[in-house]
């Protein structure tokens, strides 16, 4: 289907797109949940760091694993509700492009890696939600999902 069957159909289902608002501030609250579960678990050594240089270079050896766990939350939450916790604050969630539907673990697996990329390329891929007519994000695309009002 293209773009605007796609819309067509969305309004005969009754969907309407998540407004960039509500998708920006569901990603800051699914942000600073990763951050604060890192926050915990590391506690002890981010009381020991009192230099600002040295809590830099701590956070930025933990790179890897906090894209792993955003990749790792993601999927779990978008396979099996098709929302993260901050979507579900904001009252947005994921569907599959073609069925309107909940996406598969597959689905959800390639939108968060993708995602993942996205950010590493100083989120240029959520940044091109704003010139497409779908508001999809290159995770969107590659997955065929979009983002609608739940």
């Amino acid at each position: 289907m293209n773009d605007e069957q796609i819309q067509t159909e969305l309004d005969r289902e009754g969907m309407k797109l998540a407004s960039f608002n509500k998708r920006a501030i569901a990603f800051m609250l699914d942000d600073m949940i990763i951050s604060l579960i890192f926050a915990v678990i590391f506690w002890d050594k981010f009381k020991t760091l009192v230099e600002p240089e040295a809590l830099v270079l701590f956070i930025n050896s933990l790179f890897i694993y906090i894209l792993i766990v955003k990749t790792i939350y993601q999927t779990i939450f978008i396979a099996l509700y098709g929302q993260t916790l901050g979507k579900m604050v904001m009252k947005i969630r994921v569907i599959n492009r073609e069925y309107l539907d909940q996406p598969s673990y597959l689905e959800a697996i390639q939108r968060a890696v993708v995602r993942a990329v996205s950010e590493v390329a100083f989120y240029i891929g959520f940044v091109w939600a704003n010139f497409t007519p779908l508001r999809q994000t290159w995770h969107d695309k590659f997955a065929k999902t979009l983002v609608v009002d739940a």
